[in-house]
């Protein structure tokens, strides 16, 4: 009876045993599905998240260029506002002296151009001095006095005069052995008769072109009559330009690196 008992106890344990290793294999074969579903989601989170970076990234690198546009578009305004300021200042110069200088015009003593940027007062040679001279006539004289009055109420304007003629040849042996010497010499009358007439020295220059640059054909007497000429240019201000500062500060910079070499050397 007892072998019975012990055997019943040993089947009843073994079918128990069983049973309990059966429900723990579907615990565990539950949470490895449970462990795998997790980590599918985990990688698909994973790749959903690189996905959304990548976006935000493009977003981001588009907005930064957007913005870059914006700042580029913002210069380029600025710029374009500073040439139309630039430009109203030159027309106002323009519309200035148009004005003074109406009357002498308007008896053919002088012209107002503007050539390659520049605006002068064209004075012809022929009026100024007789031919082959650099003395200035009693007309001649009398004209740059009352030019350089006019001018004298232009404030702080530099000018430059320039001598020009036509194409006709010096005399090697005479006074002025080429058209250079004979534009500079006129120049310099031009200039010693303005500051005698009480115009700053140190607003005024002279350069000569001598027969090299023509506002006309050489090909005729019209032509020559109109070369051969004196211009009071005014000399463009360069700080009212788009560029100007960054363009001083770099010269600047590099007349401190020289200045820098030679005290190292």
């Amino acid at each position: 009876m007892s072998n019975r008992k012990y055997t019943g106890f040993a089947f009843l344990a073994g079918v128990v045993l069983i049973f309990g290793g059966c429900v723990s294999a579907g615990k565990y074969k539950l949470l490895e599905d449970d462990s795998n579903d997790t980590k599918a989601k985990l990688a698909a989170a994973e790749s959903r998240i690189s996905e959304l970076e990548g976006k935000l990234g493009i977003e981001s690198s588009e907005r930064n260029k957007l913005e870059g546009s914006v700042s580029d578009m913002k210069t380029a305004l600025e710029e374009l506002q500073k040439r139309k300021l630039e430009t109203e200042k030159r027309l106002s110069e323009f519309r200035e002296l148009t004005e003074k200088f109406k009357s002498l015009v308007d008896a053919g003593k002088l012209k107002i151009k503007v050539v390659n940027g520049k605006m002068m007062l064209a004075l012809s040679t022929d009026i100024l001095f007789p031919s082959g001279s650099a003395k200035l006539s009693p007309a001649g004289r009398l004209a740059i006095q009352e030019v350089t009055g006019l001018l004298k109420s232009l404030k702080n304007r530099q000018f430059q005069i320039e001598g020009h003629t036509d194409n006709v040849p010096t005399k090697a042996s005479g006074q002025y052995p080429s058209n250079w010497e004979l534009a500079s010499a006129r120049a310099m009358s031009v200039l010693s008769t303005m500051e005698s007439s009480g115009f700053p020295p140190d607003h005024i220059s002279i350069a000569s072109y001598g027969q090299h640059q023509p506002t006309s054909s050489n090909e005729s007497e019209e032509g020559k009559a109109q070369n051969r000429r004196i211009s009071i240019v005014i000399v463009p201000d360069l700080s009212g330009l788009p560029g100007f500062d960054e363009l001083n500060r770099i010269a600047k910079t590099k007349a401190g690196e020289k200045s820098e070499t030679k005290e190292k050397e």
